[in-house]
């Protein structure tokens, strides 16, 4: 309870408004021994986030349900007290992010967006056990004839499938066959749109611009390398669609930093260990990137208040008699990554961790006929500046009005002045 207490889970409104001395001098002092610093590989990543979702994704849908990710809380409402408010949150952070990406053609406040369309293909990266995938496949219900959800979790994949097969959202039956590979052969058709599969975010098995609404709801933060990962991203989205990218990141640098300070580097790294996380980075850095791949229309926004309240519910959940059991024979990683709760949010009071959004859309190719206008446009243009070339003679000089020696003591036709 003292822990608790020192995590200030009870102050739970919003991140920003809680006075900083509140907890602050107990949780900074709270040190977590199996939480050291040492860096791991690329390959120790991606195995580390396979096997904590494995173990951890069936106890979080035993207490949180099918969301394996933040609520959305407005900051000028109280918290919700009840674990089922808590999940209605959690839906309405999929509908509140689509409607501030404009993908639906109204802002989250009612608004007209500037443009409206529904999705015909969607792709989940780092589906989880499916949840987003489903709600937005119920929503565009009317559009959507193909979605894709990615992991690293067989666990995962195979409880998406399941999940979605009993929601009637499946586009496979029967259970998955192993490939031996990691991946799985589809089983028999079903009526849904929907299909999982095993696949790394940062080599994904699918063609260019294979789908018009990519979807990464708090799995970039797993990705230890961020340019390779936008890079995906814009490739498989198809011209004209649009990228999503819900993450944690942290602050954006200020005017002269080039780093984050050396204390708030520590409490990240400590938070990596616990999550199987690589180095962070910014919406800053998101930005940028995506303007790299050539993506346009990029917005970007900072929802850390609306999200305030959902790491204290988190752990107030975990001390409940059916949590505390799960915790026990769920093993040593689990149980790390609970403790590592505390650390997200001793992060998001510093004002070091930030819950980002980022949105663009992959600009379509411009018409052959529109090239050729363009092009003839721009030469017109290049003749119009194009300044008269004076007349030459041979052996003799030349003035800026053209004449030369002999035209100045010639007339027309050569007659003598």
């Amino acid at each position: 309870i003292e822990i608790l207490q020192a995590a200030g889970f009870h102050h739970s409104a919003s991140f920003k408004r809680r006075p900083a001395v509140v907890g602050s001098k107990k949780l900074s002092a709270l040190r977590i021994p199996f939480m050291e610093r040492k860096e791991r590989s690329r390959e120790q990543l991606s195995d580390g986030i396979a096997g904590f979702y494995d173990k951890s994704s069936s106890l979080w849908e035993d207490v949180w349900g099918e969301h394996m990710h933040h609520g959305y809380y407005p900051p000028h409402l109280p918290p919700p007290k009840t674990l089922e408010d808590h999940r209605a949150a959690q839906i309405e952070m999929i509908d509140k992010t689509l409607d501030w990406s404009a993908a639906t053609g109204v802002f989250w406040d009612g608004s007209p967006a500037p443009q409206s369309w529904a999705p015909v293909s969607l792709l989940d990266v780092g589906c989880g056990i499916g949840g987003s995938s489903r709600h937005i496949a119920r929503r565009f219900a009317k559009s959507l004839k193909r979605g894709v959800g990615i992991t690293l979790s067989p666990k995962q994949r195979t409880r998406a499938q399941e999940l979605s097969e009993v929601a009637g959202l499946s586009s496979a039956r029967g259970p998955p066959v192993p490939t031996g590979m990691g991946g799985f052969v589809e089983g028999t058709p079903g009526d849904g749109p929907l299909g999982f599969q095993v696949a790394n975010a940062l080599d994904m098995p699918f063609e260019d611009g294979s789908f018009d609404l990519v979807w990464s709801f708090e799995s970039g933060e797993h990705m230890p390398d961020k340019p390779k990962f936008v890079s995906e991203l814009a490739r498989v989205c198809s011209p004209g669609g649009r990228v999503i990218v819900v993450t944690w990141c942290h602050r954006d640098l200020g005017p002269g930093e080039t780093s984050l300070t050396a204390k708030e580097e520590r409490l990240l790294d400590r938070i990596n260990r616990a999550y199987y996380l690589p180095k962070w980075c910014s919406a800053a850095d998101y930005k940028a990137l995506m303007a790299s791949e050539g993506l346009e229309g990029i917005r970007t926004d900072d929802w850390t208040r609306e999200i305030a309240p959902f790491w204290p519910a988190v752990i107030k959940s975990s001390l409940r008699l059916r949590s505390l059991k799960g915790l026990a024979t769920a093993g040593w990683t689990t149980l790390r990554g609970a403790a590592a709760m505390l650390l997200m949010i001793q992060g998001y009071r510093r004002g070091l961790i930030v819950f980002g959004l980022i949105t663009a859309t992959k600009p379509k190719p411009t018409p052959p006929h529109q090239v050729a206008e363009r092009w003839k446009m721009k030469k017109k243009k290049k003749k119009k500046k194009k300044k008269a070339e004076p007349k030459k003679f041979p052996g003799g000089g030349r003035r800026r009005d053209g004449a030369t020696p002999f035209t100045q003591l010639c007339g027309p036709k050569g007659t003598r002045i």
